[in-house]
């Protein structure tokens, strides 16, 4: 597993679904777009955020990284936008 530094944070993206339940099919143009992901690790600078908040953060923000497998964001708390709350 990831361990961010400083002011950083381990995102997984969370996928956009592409058809509604009833299976009308969703366009999208995801450019400039926010995307969602999972907090799954928080640097020790880091406040107001932790594991498992789910967060919009901006596109084309961070660092993609593959590692065994899995695909993760790291970015800067400060390009989080927004958590999301039910």
């Amino acid at each position: 597993m990831l361990q961010p530094l400083d002011h950083y944070v381990v995102l997984s993206i969370e996928k956009e679904e592409k058809t509604t339940a009833s299976g009308i099919i969703l366009t999208t143009d995801a450019k400039d777009k926010p995307a969602f992901g999972k907090i799954l690790a928080v640097g020790p600078k880091v406040e107001n955020l932790s594991t498992g908040d789910v967060v919009v953060y901006q596109t084309y923000s961070g660092t993609n990284v593959k590692l065994e497998g899995q695909d993760y964001i790291l970015i800067k708390a400060e390009n989080i936008l927004a958590k999301v709350t039910k």
